[in-house]
């Protein structure tokens, strides 16, 4: 009897992070179950395509796991391929972008159902009832065709993630992703799921706020073994805020540093929930190997932060984060929207000057500025389509969907490129100053050259004539966004840095 499963990860920019920790969650019941798998990750297999094509011929069904944007076009590039060599074969969608528009997603041709939400138990019954010779309508968490026509079946519950098996890590090839990245790196997610409901955020409509947690012993158990087992040196933890629990996030790094097993990891964060960590937690947290964290602090204007139904952020604590990081010997990341709808440019100068001061104090703070960009199923899609922002309305035109780059009706012509001026003028000082910290000469020199010129512009907000910029992209490499995962830089421009 059949009992062959089928992942694909489509391909996607930027280095991984390691192998796609989604797949390896849904491969581990299955194995669990006496099920095979086969798991085809773009990111290490140039000939992807041929490789799905071969795989997919014996199997029950194959599930692409799909992200809003240009990953949307490795997706349907494949799906169309397999209704074309083997149409026998089930095609399931899965994942962030299906889930938040299961019904748009669901009239693709090529679409024969989407797993919604946390896929591992609904994936597991999908291919038990298909490997039995029965319908997979009306299983909880799936959408799907009937006689041509969509059917929404209920929502699954929720397991806890402590109640499902550990991923199967067994399944990745690790000195794969280091030929790609240079790196023995390893994804982890120790939680799902963040309290907060900001208006911008896709996660808390996939997860509908529940912070999902593995127990830190298990964590501490998990990671080590794999650390050891695979000669892992980073692992980039994928939690949307793993610190929600600080104790928990606290034993998590002590269990790290008792075991005596040395990595570097990673994670994202808000800076409330840090700010709740005594100083001792997080120097704790740099002992452990805690290298980065990245913070979505988007504005210091309350009246935008109030616009993104973010008033759990205060100005004050993003100060004491970077201290508390400063003293752990940590790196952080502070990500910035601009373009926000109700965002004026006093709210943006606001910004930038407060985060200049904080650079100013902070050797550890970095930057990742971002243009709004309205993803599928946030809650203020009412407000911008009164706005005259025109949703995509299929697939194809998601996968368009300029990520980084600006699309806002109300940020165009002068303003956009005012703004952009701005940012390089806000970035040019940060990097320039990060670029000088070990070289006293150039950093006299280019602080009495460029530091004064560019701390007047943004305190004053002038920016016209930016001789300062023609000067500054000679000497050193603009970062213009960064990972919030791991700190490293998405996009550069200008020279080496000294």
């Amino acid at each position: 009897m059949n009992r062959k499963v089928v992942l694909f990860y489509p391909p996607y920019d930027g280095p991984p992070l390691g192998a796609p920790a989604c797949l390896l969650s849904l491969a581990a019941p299955l194995l669990q179950s006496g099920f095979e798998v086969s798991i085809i990750d773009a990111s290490i297999e140039p000939n992807w395509l041929a490789a799905v094509l071969r795989e997919v011929r014996d199997a029950l069904c194959l599930g692409i796991s799909v992200l809003t944007g240009p990953m949307i076009r490795g997706a349907v590039r494949m799906a169309k391929a397999i209704k074309k060599d083997a149409p026998h074969v089930p095609v399931i969608f899965g994942g962030w972008h299906p889930t938040l528009l299961p019904g748009q997603t669901l009239q693709e041709g090529f679409v024969d159902a989407i797993v919604r939400g946390q896929g591992e138990l609904t994936l597991l019954e999908i291919a038990e009832k298909l490997a039995g010779g029965q319908s997979i309508h009306g299983t909880h968490g799936v959408s799907s065709k009937q006689f041509g026509l969509p059917q929404h079946a209920p929502e699954r519950r929720v397991a806890l993630l402590d109640d499902l098996p550990m991923p199967a890590f067994e399944k990745a090839d690790f000195d794969a992703y280091e030929r790609v990245s240079g790196q023995r790196k390893l994804a982890y997610a120790t939680s799902v799921g963040c309290p907060y409901a900001c208006n911008y955020c896709t996660d808390m409509v996939f997860y509908k706020r529940r912070f999902n947690a593995l127990e830190a012993g298990r964590v501490v158990k998990e990671v080590t073994e794999l650390v050891a087992k695979y000669r892992i040196e980073e692992v980039a933890m994928l939690d949307s805020n793993l610190p929600v629990d600080w104790r928990r996030a606290r034993d998590i790094a002590k269990g790290f540093l008792d075991s005596k097993i040395k990595f570097r990891w990673t994670f994202q964060a808000s800076t409330d929930f840090l700010c709740r960590m005594s100083d001792d937690d997080v120097r704790l947290l740099g002992e452990s190997g805690v290298t980065h964290m990245g913070f979505g602090t988007e504005s210091t204007s309350s009246s935008v932060l109030k616009l993104m139904n973010k008033r759990h952020q205060r100005v004050d604590e993003m100060y004491e984060t970077a201290r508390k990081a400063a003293i752990g010997g940590i790196h952080v990341t502070y990500n910035l929207i601009f373009g926000y709808p109700g965002e004026t440019e006093a709210d943006r100068a606001e910004t930038l000057q407060t985060m200049s001061d904080i650079a100013r104090q902070f050797w550890n703070v970095s930057f990742s500025p971002n243009i709004f960009t309205p993803y599928p199923g946030i809650p203020i899609w009412g407000q911008l389509r009164e706005m005259g922002v025109r949703e995509p309305q299929s697939l194809n035109e998601w996968a368009e969907l300029p990520l980084g780059r600006n699309t806002l009706p109300w940020l165009q012509g002068a303003a956009l490129e005012r703004l952009q001026r701005m940012l390089e003028f806000f970035l040019l000082n940060n990097q320039l100053r990060k670029a000088t910290k070990d070289h006293p000469r150039l950093r006299t020199v280019f602080r009495r050259a460029l530091g004064a010129p560019l701390r007047w512009r943004l305190r004053t907000n002038r920016y016209s004539f930016p001789w300062e910029l023609w000067i500054g992209r000679k000497v050193v490499k603009i970062a213009t966004r960064r990972s919030l995962v791991t700190g490293q830089p998405l996009g550069t421009q200008g020279a080496d840095a000294c």
